[in-house]
């Protein structure tokens, strides 16, 4: 299969439909051949060599846990190890609820990861509270950092994550350089205030 079916095949699936990012990549002006081709190198380069922060603070941390099991084995796709320091880290995993106690830690774990970084809010607790409606949990990890991936479950099963992770893998293959990227930041935030709100869709499951 070349990339042009690849393509086509990714555009076929529901869930790869409507996306911001790649339209408005699409649509502004590219920088040129040389410059294209070394977005596309690094891109590559980044995507199949990610390492996870050791960032488990409750159940779907076991999920997390089992996704690096040979069963699953998660270092197929270049996610090859956990490592314990966030200077080492490119990716942060936030598997499992947030207490308002634990939220500054998480926030200095982020903070200590060298850039470019990006985070997968693995779980409902931590991508909504969950359950947790109360003043113990922080109500999404994106009140403390800003999340790339939302992976939804109660636990998500390690196949749901592998699949987050490759979401990941795509957007950081596409993630533009320099100052180009700015250009298609901007688009992306035009298109996301043009869109229609949540409350007015009607009939998605029809």
């Amino acid at each position: 299969m070349n990339m042009k079916e690849h393509n086509a095949f990714m555009a076929s699936i529901p869930s790869k439909r409507d996306d911001l990012h790649a339209q408005a990549a699409a649509e502004v002006d590219s920088p040129g051949f040389l410059l294209t081709t070394v977005e596309k190198l690094a891109g590559l380069a980044q995507a199949r060599s990610m390492w996870p922060v050791t960032m488990g603070l409750a159940c779907c941390a076991i999920e997390m846990m089992a996704a690096g099991t040979p069963r699953f084995d998660m270092s197929r796709f270049g996610w090859e190890v956990f490592r314990a320091s966030p200077r080492h880290a490119d990716v942060m995993i936030v598997s499992g609820r947030v207490s308002h106690k634990m939220a500054p830690i998480v926030r200095n774990v982020y903070d200590s990861m060298p850039e470019p970084k990006w985070v997968i809010s693995m779980g409902a607790c931590a991508s909504s509270g969950g359950i947790f409606n109360n003043y113990a949990i922080v109500q999404g990890c994106d009140h403390i950092v800003p999340v790339d991936i939302y992976l939804p479950g109660c636990p998500p099963r390690p196949e749901m994550l592998l699949n987050a992770m490759l979401e990941l893998t795509r957007q950081v293959e596409r993630k533009p350089l320099f100052k180009h990227r700015e250009e298609i930041a901007r688009a992306v935030e035009a298109a996301a205030l043009a869109a229609t709100p949540t409350h007015e869709m009607k009939g998605l499951l029809a």
